[in-house]
């Protein structure tokens, strides 16, 4: 590696004292933090050794556990299909033409960089793996464009914005979905909260003031913290291969092969899937509609079939979707459990941890300070247990709980969660594993410039949750 590249990562000018420390941080949790799965058993471990302290017996609490285990089920697969699907969407052939022809419209490097957050924190409002997949392919594309002389880096950090700073807020977030969907949520947490509706939570116009908000500030941060052209360090000077040439599209090689390269049964599947998405949107509101995660899937997955047009090439891009759902697979049933194990292993005569721990939110918070209490400790503790919002059935037993004692706005106390869990992705590289393996770059390549966003992101969201709850009513709990 150049010089130049040397300088640019051990503290330039553009990398001052916070990026250095950042790096720092970066390389430390490459080499310290472990997968997420052992994150989520040393959760298990806590939670009982806690239930045990609470005078739960260790029969009932091995029970809880195991009753719960399976309660995510329909969950887990549902959040498996928001992944694929947003691949499988980001990764078609008229995506890649799209961005191509988007790529040509910045005229320099910041320019470039300021134009990847904005696509990729929009995007993230509808899907959280289209706006990873399809920033990171925009990155790659403005990066053959030489001329611009962009930073590959302050790019990269750009299209991991949507992740980072907005997608919980959109219609991707599994907290929100899980809260809309009866049939998703165990019934020891649908008998806290109730179902709470996606007018209560991410169609809020409160929900919507602060993702504008955070979509602006990022955005001004990333254009004004991206170096200029004297200082860019570029793919080239990174060694990054950017592939110029697209591999040649795959053509049959049997007879048995021609329905997969045929559009026939691609447009039977996406007719009778069109037909059913137009009578569920005509016969029900419109905002119920998208709130079932079933729906939501079902329709991505037709769009996606639709743009990848043969069938073959449809199930390739699946394919290379499945790896990255294993996390999901792995560790949702362990929050089940958790969950199980917080609601269900009640001690002799008393209450569950649930309980317990939502008296001592109650006494630590009073209705102005809950959505600035819980958002700080919903970020500090998404840097322990990065689980892409699988995180909300470990805390929602007791957030909601606390919630309802103190007559705060439940679909609020859900946002409040939502704005603070995408907070620690900025600085945790276990998110970002997908986005740097697309890039070829690591982790500490990139986390200077999210770090810096982070600082700034973080007082703008306690901020606003604090000063948006006074603008909402309480509602009791709706239990099916």
């Amino acid at each position: 590696m150049n010089r130049h590249v040397r300088r640019a990562k051990d503290g330039t000018p553009e990398a001052g004292l916070l990026a250095r420390v950042a790096l720092a941080f970066a390389a430390w949790c490459e080499r310290w933090f472990p997968d997420a799965y052992v994150f989520a058993t040393l959760a298990i471990g806590v939670v009982a050794l806690a239930a045990l302290a609470n005078g739960a017996p260790p029969s009932r609490v091995a029970r809880a556990f195991g009753d719960g285990y399976w309660s995510l089920l329909t969950f887990t697969m549902q959040q498996v299909m928001v992944l694929v699907s947003g691949y499988v969407i980001a990764s078609s052939p008229p995506a890649a033409r799209l961005i191509d022809k988007i790529a040509s419209l910045p005229r320099d490097g910041r320019g470039a960089v300021l134009f990847i957050a904005l696509v990729t924190m929009l995007l993230s409002l509808v899907n959280w793996a289209i706006s990873l997949m399809f920033g990171g392919l925009l990155v790659r594309a403005m990066a053959r464009r030489e001329e611009l002389c962009m930073d590959y880096r302050a790019a990269a950090a750009a299209a991991f914005l949507g992740l980072g700073a907005t997608w919980a807020l959109g219609l991707s977030s599994s907290a929100a979905q899980l809260q809309a969907n009866a049939a998703s949520l165990p019934k020891p947490l649908l008998a806290i909260g109730g179902v709470i509706p996606f007018t209560e939570t991410i169609f809020l116009w409160q929900s919507g003031l602060l993702a504008l908000v955070l979509i602006v500030v990022a955005s001004t941060i990333a254009y004004f913290s991206a170096p200029g052209r004297t200082h860019a360090v570029t793919a080239r000077m990174l060694g990054v291969d950017l592939g110029t040439k697209a591999a040649p599209p795959a053509r049959p090689e049997r007879p048995g092969d021609l329905l997969e390269f045929s559009p026939v049964l691609t447009i039977l599947v996406v007719a009778l899937s069109a037909g059913w998405l137009v009578e569920e949107f005509s016969t029900k509101n419109p905002i119920l509609a998208i709130s079932n995660l079933n729906t939501y899937n079902f329709a991505l997955l037709t769009l996606g079939l639709l743009l990848h047009w043969h069938p073959r090439s449809f199930l390739d891009a699946a394919a290379k979707a499945v790896p990255a759902t294993v996390g999901i697979v792995i560790q949702f049933p362990l929050y089940g459990g958790i969950t199980g194990i917080m609601t269900g292993a009640v001690a002799d005569g008393g209450a569950s941890l649930a309980t317990r721990l939502a008296e001592i939110f109650t006494s630590l918070c009073t209705k102005e300070s809950f959505p600035v209490v819980i958002g700080i400790y919903s970020a500090v503790l998404g840097f322990f247990i990065p689980s892409g919002g699988g995180k909300w059935i470990l805390e929602a037993p007791y957030v909601l709980k606390a919630a309802v004692e103190l007559e705060m706005p439940l679909g609020w106390a859900v946002q409040t969660y939502n704005a603070a869990e995408a907070l620690p992705n900025l600085v945790n590289p276990f998110f970002m594993l997908m986005l740097i393996g697309l890039l070829g770059l690591k982790a500490r390549d990139i986390v200077g410039f999210t770090a810096i966003q982070l600082v700034f992101l973080a007082p703008v969201v306690l901020f606003m949750l604090f000063a948006l709850a006074g603008t909402l009513t309480y509602h009791p709990p709706v239990v099916p």
